[in-house]
């Protein structure tokens, strides 16, 4: 049995064994505070119309969310009305959770080793949805490629929005720490 004391995130180990000098070689970081690292992931799944007809829906997503990432899920409020939407201000629309510290390394783990794979026709990540601060944002047509979903049990598939965000300055920086975790970018 893990001991959650003494337990660290495979990635975790894995930054602060190779990737911190590898980034300190290759952009000649002269303290280790200008190194970059990651600083949290932030899953979004927004429900749309499903959640306009249906308010069961966005619970059903925040399960589903809270299950991905081991973590309670929040659920997220429509702040305007839109008549043409049908939509009202506070129906609930979909489900949101930020991941930070060790379950944010387990989860970027999770996605690169089992999830992605797991895509249909996967063929990499785009290398270019860098924010131009450092941060990156990907897009999941559907939630179910995760381990933790049971295809049978759920009424529907949804896209899924990661956002992780580093504290690197620039994209080429943060893109050497993604790689460096094998991310598998297409370009």
């Amino acid at each position: 049995m893990l001991d959650a004391a003494t337990y660290t995130p495979r990635l975790k180990t894995l930054y602060k064994d190779t990737i911190r000098g590898a980034l300190k070689e290759e952009f000649g970081y002269k303290n280790e505070m200008m190194l970059p690292k990651l600083e949290k992931i932030v899953l979004n799944i927004g429900c749309g119309r499903a959640a306009v007809k249906d308010s069961k829906k966005a619970k059903s997503a925040q399960a589903d969310l809270t299950a991905i990432a081991g973590q309670k899920a929040l659920t997220t409020v429509a702040k305007n009305s839109i008549a043409g939407f049908r939509v009202r201000e506070g129906m609930p629309m979909g489900a949101k959770v930020t991941l930070r510290g060790d379950r944010m390394y387990e989860f970027l783990d999770r996605l690169i080793t089992i999830a992605m794979p797991r895509i249909r026709d996967f063929r990499g990540v785009s290398g270019t949805s860098f924010d131009g601060r450092g941060n990156y944002a990907m897009g999941l047509k559907e939630h179910i490629v995760f381990p933790e979903i049971d295809f049978d049990k759920i009424d529907e598939a949804w896209g899924m929005d990661i956002v992780i965000a580093t504290t690197a300055k620039t994209d080429a920086e943060a893109k050497a720490l993604l790689k460096a975790f094998n991310m598998p970018f297409n370009s």
